[in-house]
Order: structure tokens, then sequence, then C-alpha cells
């Protein structure tokens, strides 16, 4: 087995679940399912019990997890002092981040290290930003983009790059009025269709901002993706909540408008993510004196 099986085989045994491990390790659950069988095969064991409903790791599986983060650690900590040794940075840094931080912050952070270490090699993955996080931790991931949780992990070094508002965006032409001034005391918000995230910060955000006013919002969608959220409003499907920065990067920017709603929600704190035994890793320690 090699250092890719194992970090899926963390995933699973993280999450329990196969879908968001499957998503987190980029393969597709069979193809998840067929690299833990063999493993599986290869420690002549069985690891995870499963059925239709539920995952989860036998005594087995939990002595083969503690293998697998300490034989990871050590490869990384053997490449780290190989690195120290040579005489130019050389290896590879892998990324996690949403499109919009793609161009919003990544580009000149990139440019910038690439002119400085021409000859290591970036691999970038984007996708939902609220699973930033959980791929920097399941090891799939050196860095990630994303916003500041309220309690941070154990063990997770960020550094900050931005601060983004949430803001609620409506439609050009809907139905509310178009001084955008709503009030969080007024009784409509619960005949508003809200297009909201389906998970994450922004949503547990969104959620406590409602409850704290004892409105029950009328959820017309729930989504994956903020920049879904953006074309959906502009489609006049209802009310979204979105970072500004993912709206001023959007192509349908002039296709919405921001409310002027009070009081307002909790801004996002954007920053890079990365395990704090990590920053002892040549490459990585480098990219992140690039923010300073």
């Amino acid at each position: 087995m090699d250092d890719r099986s194992l970090k899926q085989f963390i995933n699973l045994a993280d999450s329990l679940h196969f879908g968001r491990a499957s998503e987190a390790s980029n393969v597709s659950p069979s193809a998840l399912s067929r690299s833990i069988a063999r493993i599986e095969e290869e420690v002549g064991v069985t690891l995870f019990e499963r059925n239709n409903r539920s995952v989860s790791l036998t005594h087995a599986g939990q002595l083969f997890l503690g293998y697998a983060r300490e034989t990871l650690g050590e490869w990384d900590t053997i490449q780290n002092t190989l690195m120290e040794e040579a005489a130019e940075l050389h290896g590879e840094v892998s990324m996690y981040c949403s499109v919009t931080a793609s161009y919003s912050f990544l580009f000149e952070i990139l440019a910038r290290f690439r002119q400085d270490f021409p000859s290591v090699e970036i691999k970038l993955h984007t996708g939902d930003p609220e699973d930033a996080i959980a791929r920097v931790l399941s090891g799939n991931e050196d860095i990630a983009i994303g916003a500041r949780p309220g309690r941070m992990p154990a063990g997770l070094a960020f550094k900050p790059i931005a601060e983004s508002p949430l803001v609620f965006i409506a439609g050009r032409d809907d139905f509310l009025q178009q001084d955008g001034h709503h009030d969080a005391a007024s009784g409509r918000w619960e005949n508003i269709p809200m297009i909201l995230p389906e998970r994450g910060l922004a949503r547990r955000r969104v959620d406590y901002w409602f409850r704290k006013r004892s409105v029950s919002p009328q959820v017309y969608a729930q989504v994956a993706g903020n920049e879904a959220i953006v074309s959906m409003v502009s489609l006049g499907f209802g009310v979204g909540v979105v970072p500004r920065i993912v709206l001023e990067n959007s192509p349908l920017k002039d296709t919405v408008r921001i409310l002027n709603v009070t009081p307002h929600l909790k801004a996002y704190e954007v920053g890079l993510f990365t395990l704090e035994k990590k920053l002892g890793n040549p490459i990585i320690s480098a990219f992140w004196d690039k923010l300073e």
C-alpha cells in the first residue's frame, strides 16, 4: 500500500461516510471501496463494519488508523529532513480552495512563490470552501484557503488574508422594496423565500441570526457552493446569503443587489490553513512566509 491509500483510509475513518470520504480523496465511492478492500486483503482483517446505513471502525481498524497516521507523519519528517539538506527547495505542495479564492487571493501569492521557488510543483484542487479544513486535517491537502471557524480544531494553524462581510442579496427586479433596507424585526422575513448554503459556517451564522430574532425562515433551496446561490438569486428565486467577495468576483454581480439588512451578519475571516506540524516542512514554511 502507498501513502495515497493510507490517506483514503484516514478520510473514511474520520468521516465514516463513503460519499464524503471519496470527495475528500478525489475518487469515486466505488474506487474508494476497492481501495479499502485492497488494504483489508493485504492486512488480512476487516477494518470497517459497513452496511447500507452506516460505517464504523472495527477494533483492528482503530489500531490500523494509528499506524496510518504514524506512517504518514514519519514520511513527512524524512521529506522535510531531505529538503533541508538540498541546496534548492524542490518537491510539491498540495493546495485547496474555492474557484473564487483561486483568483481573489491565490493568484498573487502563487506568482511571488513561483518566482522564488521555481522547482516546487504546486497541485491546486478547487471545490466547496466548506471542505477546506477537513481536507487539511485528513492530510489530503497541505494548505487550504477558507473561513476561520468559531472554534479552531486542535493542531490547525491559521494565517488571515482578508475579511469579507456576509451579505443578504436579492435580484434586481424582485418583490422586495427597492431601497434595500430590511429590519430584522420585520415579520416579512417569514414570507421571503430564502436560498441558503446547505451546510458550513455561513449556514450556521444565518441560522443563528434568524433564531436570535425568533424568525422561522421559508427555505426555498439549500445549495452547495456560493456561486450557485448567486445564480439562483439572479434568476429571482429568492434572497440568498454569500460572502461579499464572492459577489464582487461573480459574472452575475450586476444582476443582483445587496440588501441593507440590520443587524449585520458576522463577517468571514478568510485565510490559510495548514497543520501546525507541517510548518516544519521547508516548502510549506516558505509559502507561509510569503504572506508576511
